[in-house]
Protein backbone atom coordinates (compact mmCIF):
# COMPACT_ATOMS: atom_id res chain seq x y z
CA UNK A 1 0.00 0.00 0.00
CA UNK A 2 2.81 2.47 0.93
CA UNK A 3 4.64 1.86 -2.33
CA UNK A 4 1.84 2.33 -4.40
CA UNK A 5 0.80 5.92 -2.48
CA UNK A 6 4.85 6.71 -3.07
CA UNK A 7 4.02 6.13 -6.71
CA UNK A 8 0.81 7.63 -7.25
CA UNK A 9 1.86 10.98 -5.35
CA UNK A 10 5.84 11.38 -5.75
CA UNK A 11 6.22 15.23 -4.04
CA UNK A 12 6.78 14.20 -0.33
CA UNK A 13 5.78 11.99 2.33
CA UNK A 14 5.11 13.44 6.05
CA UNK A 15 4.24 11.34 8.78
CA UNK A 16 3.03 11.50 12.38
CA UNK A 17 3.86 8.64 14.80
CA UNK A 18 1.19 8.00 17.21
CA UNK A 19 3.45 6.75 19.41
CA UNK A 20 5.04 9.71 20.27
CA UNK A 21 3.46 12.36 18.17
CA UNK A 22 6.83 13.49 16.56
CA UNK A 23 6.52 14.96 13.06
CA UNK A 24 8.71 13.59 10.27
CA UNK A 25 9.09 14.49 6.79
CA UNK A 26 10.72 12.25 3.66
CA UNK A 27 10.78 12.52 0.09
CA UNK A 28 7.79 9.93 -1.29
CA UNK A 29 10.34 7.51 -2.45
CA UNK A 30 11.88 6.92 0.86
CA UNK A 31 8.25 5.19 2.24
CA UNK A 32 10.82 2.20 3.78
CA UNK A 33 11.02 4.37 6.74
CA UNK A 34 7.57 2.93 7.24
CA UNK A 35 8.14 -0.44 6.90
CA UNK A 36 11.18 -0.84 8.87
CA UNK A 37 11.91 -3.03 11.40
CA UNK A 38 12.26 -0.52 14.74
CA UNK A 39 8.97 0.93 13.17
CA UNK A 40 7.01 -1.47 11.35
CA UNK A 41 5.00 -2.35 14.36
CA UNK A 42 3.89 1.85 15.08
CA UNK A 43 1.60 3.44 14.50
CA UNK A 44 0.95 6.03 11.99
CA UNK A 45 -0.69 9.01 10.08
CA UNK A 46 1.04 8.92 6.92
CA UNK A 47 0.69 11.98 4.28
CA UNK A 48 1.78 11.21 0.20
CA UNK A 49 2.14 14.42 -1.65
CA UNK A 50 0.70 14.70 -5.02
CA UNK A 51 1.18 18.76 -5.73
CA UNK A 52 -1.63 20.71 -7.20
CA UNK A 53 -0.88 23.95 -5.47
CA UNK A 54 2.22 25.44 -3.94
CA UNK A 55 5.71 24.16 -4.88
CA UNK A 56 7.10 21.16 -4.53
CA UNK A 57 9.43 21.15 -1.38
CA UNK A 58 10.08 19.65 2.15
CA UNK A 59 8.26 22.82 3.57
CA UNK A 60 5.03 22.02 1.71
CA UNK A 61 4.64 18.56 3.09
CA UNK A 62 2.39 17.90 5.45
CA UNK A 63 1.20 18.28 7.95
CA UNK A 64 1.03 22.07 9.08
CA UNK A 65 0.64 23.99 12.13
CA UNK A 66 -2.24 25.50 12.32
CA UNK A 67 -1.67 29.17 12.87
CA UNK A 68 -0.64 30.81 16.47
CA UNK A 69 -1.70 27.34 17.68
CA UNK A 70 1.29 25.59 17.72
CA UNK A 71 0.89 22.02 19.14
CA UNK A 72 -2.53 22.03 16.39
CA UNK A 73 -1.45 20.43 13.01
CA UNK A 74 -3.44 19.76 10.09
CA UNK A 75 -3.48 17.33 6.75
CA UNK A 76 -5.91 17.09 3.81
CA UNK A 77 -6.17 15.31 0.69
CA UNK A 78 -7.97 17.24 -2.21
CA UNK A 79 -7.61 20.98 -3.11
CA UNK A 80 -8.94 23.95 -1.14
CA UNK A 81 -10.00 26.91 -3.51
CA UNK A 82 -9.26 30.10 -3.02
CA UNK A 83 -6.02 29.01 -0.56
CA UNK A 84 -2.34 28.82 -1.32
CA UNK A 85 0.02 30.05 -4.05
CA UNK A 86 3.02 29.45 -6.06
CA UNK A 87 4.98 28.82 -3.25
CA UNK A 88 2.24 27.75 -0.16
CA UNK A 89 0.01 24.95 -0.54
CA UNK A 90 -3.56 24.99 0.23
CA UNK A 91 -3.40 23.24 3.02
CA UNK A 92 -1.10 25.26 4.92
CA UNK A 93 -3.05 28.25 3.78
CA UNK A 94 -6.17 26.56 5.49
CA UNK A 95 -4.66 25.67 8.36
CA UNK A 96 -3.09 29.11 9.33
CA UNK A 97 -6.68 30.37 9.06
CA UNK A 98 -7.85 27.69 11.54
CA UNK A 99 -5.14 28.83 13.95
CA UNK A 100 -6.97 32.63 14.51
CA UNK A 101 -10.73 30.40 14.63
CA UNK A 102 -12.12 29.09 17.92
CA UNK A 103 -11.53 24.91 18.04
CA UNK A 104 -15.17 24.01 18.11
CA UNK A 105 -15.81 26.18 14.67
CA UNK A 106 -13.21 24.07 12.67
CA UNK A 107 -15.34 20.74 11.83
CA UNK A 108 -18.33 23.09 10.42
CA UNK A 109 -15.55 24.92 8.42
CA UNK A 110 -13.95 22.13 7.02
CA UNK A 111 -17.58 21.03 6.02
CA UNK A 112 -17.91 24.16 4.20
CA UNK A 113 -14.45 23.48 2.54
CA UNK A 114 -16.52 19.91 1.60
CA UNK A 115 -18.92 21.52 0.12
CA UNK A 116 -17.24 24.15 -2.21
CA UNK A 117 -15.14 21.24 -3.26
CA UNK A 118 -17.72 18.92 -4.36
CA UNK A 119 -17.06 16.52 -1.73
CA UNK A 120 -13.72 15.68 -2.43
CA UNK A 121 -11.58 16.63 0.20
CA UNK A 122 -10.73 14.57 3.27
CA UNK A 123 -8.83 16.70 6.50
CA UNK A 124 -6.90 15.15 9.54
CA UNK A 125 -6.15 17.10 12.56
CA UNK A 126 -3.27 16.28 14.88
CA UNK A 127 -2.94 17.46 18.40
CA UNK A 128 0.21 17.14 19.90
CA UNK A 129 -0.24 18.25 23.24
CA UNK A 130 -3.02 16.17 23.82
CA UNK A 131 -1.92 13.20 21.86
CA UNK A 132 -5.37 12.87 19.90
CA UNK A 133 -6.21 13.40 16.44
CA UNK A 134 -9.86 13.77 14.47
CA UNK A 135 -10.62 12.66 11.17
CA UNK A 136 -12.95 15.20 9.50
CA UNK A 137 -15.48 13.94 6.22
CA UNK A 138 -14.93 10.45 7.47
CA UNK A 139 -18.02 9.29 5.02
CA UNK A 140 -15.52 9.98 2.47
CA UNK A 141 -12.10 7.47 3.65
CA UNK A 142 -12.13 4.45 2.78
CA UNK A 143 -11.74 1.51 6.25
CA UNK A 144 -10.12 -1.61 5.28
CA UNK A 145 -7.84 -4.01 8.15
CA UNK A 146 -7.89 -1.42 11.08
CA UNK A 147 -6.93 1.08 8.22
CA UNK A 148 -8.25 4.65 6.93
CA UNK A 149 -7.40 5.50 3.34
CA UNK A 150 -7.85 8.84 2.54
CA UNK A 151 -8.14 7.22 -1.09
CA UNK A 152 -8.96 4.04 -2.41
CA UNK A 153 -6.95 4.35 -5.41
CA UNK A 154 -4.02 2.68 -3.50
CA UNK A 155 -6.08 -0.50 -2.98
CA UNK A 156 -5.31 -2.22 -6.15
CA UNK A 157 -6.29 -6.19 -5.31
CA UNK A 158 -7.70 -6.56 -9.02
CA UNK A 159 -5.19 -8.38 -11.66
CA UNK A 160 -5.96 -7.90 -15.19
CA UNK A 161 -4.35 -8.46 -18.15
CA UNK A 162 -4.52 -6.50 -21.21
CA UNK A 163 -3.23 -6.67 -25.02
CA UNK A 164 -4.68 -3.51 -27.00
CA UNK A 165 -4.63 -0.24 -26.42
CA UNK A 166 -4.39 -0.46 -22.78
CA UNK A 167 -0.57 -2.04 -22.83
CA UNK A 168 1.85 -0.07 -20.97
CA UNK A 169 2.62 3.21 -22.95
CA UNK A 170 -0.43 2.81 -25.53
CA UNK A 171 -2.91 5.10 -26.18
CA UNK A 172 -5.32 4.03 -23.29
CA UNK A 173 -3.07 2.85 -21.15
CA UNK A 174 -2.28 7.16 -20.00
CA UNK A 175 -5.82 7.49 -19.35
CA UNK A 176 -6.85 4.76 -16.99
CA UNK A 177 -3.83 2.51 -16.24
CA UNK A 178 -0.78 5.06 -15.34
CA UNK A 179 -1.27 5.06 -11.67
CA UNK A 180 -1.65 1.21 -11.34
CA UNK A 181 0.80 -1.38 -10.49
CA UNK A 182 2.92 -2.56 -13.63
CA UNK A 183 3.25 -6.41 -12.78
CA UNK A 184 5.24 -7.33 -16.35
CA UNK A 185 5.02 -8.17 -19.53
CA UNK A 186 3.44 -11.73 -20.03
CA UNK A 187 1.16 -14.36 -22.41
CA UNK A 188 -1.75 -16.35 -21.77
CA UNK A 189 -0.51 -19.84 -20.52
CA UNK A 190 -3.17 -21.00 -23.41
CA UNK A 191 -3.56 -20.15 -27.22
CA UNK A 192 -6.63 -17.55 -27.99
CA UNK A 193 -7.25 -15.95 -31.02
CA UNK A 194 -6.04 -12.29 -30.95
CA UNK A 195 -7.79 -10.59 -34.07
CA UNK A 196 -7.44 -6.95 -35.38
CA UNK A 197 -9.68 -5.17 -37.21
CA UNK A 198 -9.41 -1.34 -36.18
CA UNK A 199 -8.84 -2.36 -33.01
CA UNK A 200 -7.76 -5.66 -31.60
CA UNK A 201 -9.76 -8.16 -29.42
CA UNK A 202 -9.42 -11.44 -28.30
CA UNK A 203 -11.85 -13.94 -28.62
CA UNK A 204 -12.57 -16.60 -25.69
CA UNK A 205 -11.82 -19.97 -28.20
CA UNK A 206 -9.04 -21.47 -25.97
CA UNK A 207 -6.57 -24.04 -28.05
CA UNK A 208 -7.07 -21.70 -31.08
CA UNK A 209 -4.09 -19.04 -31.77
CA UNK A 210 -1.36 -18.05 -30.33
CA UNK A 211 -0.26 -17.60 -26.32
CA UNK A 212 -1.39 -14.06 -26.62
CA UNK A 213 1.43 -11.29 -25.63
CA UNK A 214 -0.58 -9.14 -22.45
CA UNK A 215 0.70 -7.05 -19.76
CA UNK A 216 -0.50 -7.03 -16.31
CA UNK A 217 -1.93 -4.72 -13.89
CA UNK A 218 -3.31 -4.37 -10.27
CA UNK A 219 -5.89 -2.04 -10.32
CA UNK A 220 -8.09 -0.36 -7.84
CA UNK A 221 -11.77 -0.50 -7.87
CA UNK A 222 -12.65 2.44 -9.38
CA UNK A 223 -10.05 2.09 -12.34
CA UNK A 224 -11.80 -1.51 -12.80
CA UNK A 225 -15.00 0.05 -12.60
CA UNK A 226 -13.34 2.56 -15.31
CA UNK A 227 -11.95 -0.07 -17.52
CA UNK A 228 -15.49 -2.06 -17.63
CA UNK A 229 -17.36 0.96 -18.87
CA UNK A 230 -14.37 1.36 -21.57
CA UNK A 231 -14.54 -2.23 -22.51
CA UNK A 232 -18.76 -2.12 -22.15
CA UNK A 233 -18.57 -5.10 -19.77
CA UNK A 234 -21.01 -7.54 -19.82
CA UNK A 235 -22.73 -6.14 -23.15
CA UNK A 236 -20.39 -5.80 -25.39
CA UNK A 237 -16.65 -7.37 -23.87
CA UNK A 238 -16.86 -10.23 -21.09
CA UNK A 239 -13.98 -10.18 -18.83
CA UNK A 240 -13.12 -13.64 -17.78
CA UNK A 241 -10.09 -14.83 -15.32
CA UNK A 242 -7.76 -16.80 -17.25
CA UNK A 243 -3.88 -18.00 -16.50
CA UNK A 244 -1.36 -15.64 -17.63
CA UNK A 245 2.81 -16.88 -17.26
CA UNK A 246 5.23 -14.21 -16.10
CA UNK A 247 8.69 -15.27 -16.41
CA UNK A 248 7.41 -18.78 -15.67
CA UNK A 249 4.76 -18.00 -12.85
CA UNK A 250 1.24 -17.90 -13.10
CA UNK A 251 -0.74 -15.67 -12.64
CA UNK A 252 -4.39 -15.29 -12.76
CA UNK A 253 -6.26 -12.25 -14.23
CA UNK A 254 -8.94 -10.72 -15.94
CA UNK A 255 -9.09 -10.75 -19.64
CA UNK A 256 -11.87 -8.76 -22.01
CA UNK A 257 -13.22 -10.80 -24.63
CA UNK A 258 -14.85 -10.10 -27.87
CA UNK A 259 -17.80 -12.09 -28.22
CA UNK A 260 -17.92 -12.56 -32.12
CA UNK A 261 -17.86 -15.66 -33.82
CA UNK A 262 -14.68 -16.37 -35.78
CA UNK A 263 -14.63 -16.40 -39.51
CA UNK A 264 -12.40 -17.93 -42.17
CA UNK A 265 -10.51 -15.05 -43.35
CA UNK A 266 -9.65 -13.93 -39.61
CA UNK A 267 -5.86 -13.98 -39.11
CA UNK A 268 -4.43 -14.78 -35.64
CA UNK A 269 -1.92 -12.34 -33.95
CA UNK A 270 0.65 -13.50 -31.39
CA UNK A 271 0.63 -9.50 -30.20
CA UNK A 272 -0.92 -6.00 -31.06
CA UNK A 273 1.94 -3.51 -31.80
CA UNK A 274 0.26 0.39 -32.09
CA UNK A 275 1.38 2.10 -35.02
CA UNK A 276 0.53 6.17 -35.46
CA UNK A 277 0.41 8.41 -38.67
CA UNK A 278 3.87 10.24 -38.44
CA UNK A 279 3.83 11.89 -41.64
CA UNK A 280 2.87 12.62 -45.06
CA UNK A 281 5.22 11.81 -47.62
CA UNK A 282 3.67 12.38 -51.11
CA UNK A 283 0.42 10.30 -51.49
CA UNK A 284 1.18 7.47 -48.97
CA UNK A 285 1.31 7.49 -45.12
CA UNK A 286 4.26 6.33 -43.38
CA UNK A 287 3.97 5.10 -39.81
CA UNK A 288 6.04 4.58 -36.75
CA UNK A 289 6.17 3.37 -32.80
CA UNK A 290 4.35 5.33 -30.71
CA UNK A 291 6.79 6.92 -27.91
CA UNK A 292 6.26 6.00 -24.16
CA UNK A 293 4.78 8.61 -22.16
CA UNK A 294 6.77 10.55 -19.60
CA UNK A 295 6.70 8.80 -16.19
CA UNK A 296 7.90 9.06 -12.85
CA UNK A 297 11.80 7.82 -12.72
CA UNK A 298 11.88 6.37 -9.59
CA UNK A 299 8.98 4.35 -10.00
CA UNK A 300 8.94 3.45 -13.49
CA UNK A 301 8.16 0.11 -13.06
CA UNK A 302 8.00 -1.58 -10.22
CA UNK A 303 8.44 -5.73 -9.98
CA UNK A 304 4.97 -6.75 -7.50
CA UNK A 305 5.00 -10.12 -8.78
CA UNK A 306 4.54 -11.68 -4.96
CA UNK A 307 2.02 -10.09 -4.01
CA UNK A 308 -0.17 -10.42 -7.01
CA UNK A 309 -2.00 -13.54 -5.78
CA UNK A 310 -0.23 -16.05 -7.78
CA UNK A 311 -2.04 -19.28 -8.74
CA UNK A 312 0.21 -22.51 -8.12
CA UNK A 313 -1.84 -24.22 -10.84
CA UNK A 314 2.38 20.07 -9.55
CA UNK A 315 0.21 22.95 -11.08
CA UNK A 316 -2.91 24.51 -10.57
CA UNK A 317 -6.77 22.98 -10.46
CA UNK A 318 -8.39 23.18 -13.57
CA UNK A 319 -12.08 24.90 -13.21
CA UNK A 320 -13.04 24.99 -16.54
CA UNK A 321 -11.94 21.34 -18.36
CA UNK A 322 -14.28 18.18 -17.37
CA UNK A 323 -13.93 15.19 -17.07
CA UNK A 324 -15.13 12.73 -20.27
CA UNK A 325 -16.70 10.19 -17.53
CA UNK A 326 -18.28 11.95 -14.31
CA UNK A 327 -18.51 15.59 -16.00
CA UNK A 328 -16.79 16.84 -12.76
CA UNK A 329 -14.44 20.12 -13.54
CA UNK A 330 -12.32 18.71 -10.44
CA UNK A 331 -9.22 17.58 -12.45
CA UNK A 332 -5.37 18.16 -11.27
CA UNK A 333 -2.92 19.04 -14.77
CA UNK A 334 0.55 17.07 -13.94
CA UNK A 335 2.29 19.22 -16.67
CA UNK A 336 2.62 16.93 -19.18
CA UNK A 337 -0.39 17.59 -21.13
CA UNK A 338 -2.72 14.82 -18.84
CA UNK A 339 -5.37 15.41 -16.01
CA UNK A 340 -6.40 13.59 -13.02
CA UNK A 341 -9.97 12.92 -11.84
CA UNK A 342 -10.50 12.94 -8.35
CA UNK A 343 -13.70 11.81 -8.73
CA UNK A 344 -12.38 8.66 -11.10
CA UNK A 345 -9.75 7.50 -9.95
CA UNK A 346 -8.71 8.22 -13.21
CA UNK A 347 -5.84 10.16 -15.71
CA UNK A 348 -6.95 11.52 -18.74
CA UNK A 349 -4.64 13.22 -21.87
CA UNK A 350 -5.80 16.82 -22.28
CA UNK A 351 -7.34 16.23 -25.81
CA UNK A 352 -9.89 13.83 -24.07
CA UNK A 353 -11.32 16.28 -21.38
Amino acid sequence: MVKTSARINPHGLGVVWLDTFEVTRHKSNEYGVLLTSENKERPFIAHFRYATIGKISVDNTHPFVCGNKADELLMMNGTAFGYGNNNMTDTQDLAIELGYMPRQMWKEHLKIQDRNTKGYCRFVSVNTRTRSFQIYNRELFTYRDGVWYSKANVLQDNVIGVYGTLKKDYNNYNHYLRSSKFVGKGHTKDKYPLIQDGLPYMVNKKGIGHNVEIDVFKISDATFTAIDQLEGHPQWYKREQIPVMIDGKQVVCWVYFNPIELQPYHTFLKTYTQMIPKKRTSKTWTKTYRKPVKTFKEFSQISLFDDCHADDTGTNFNREKKCPKCNTTNLEFDSWANYYCEGCGVFYHESDV
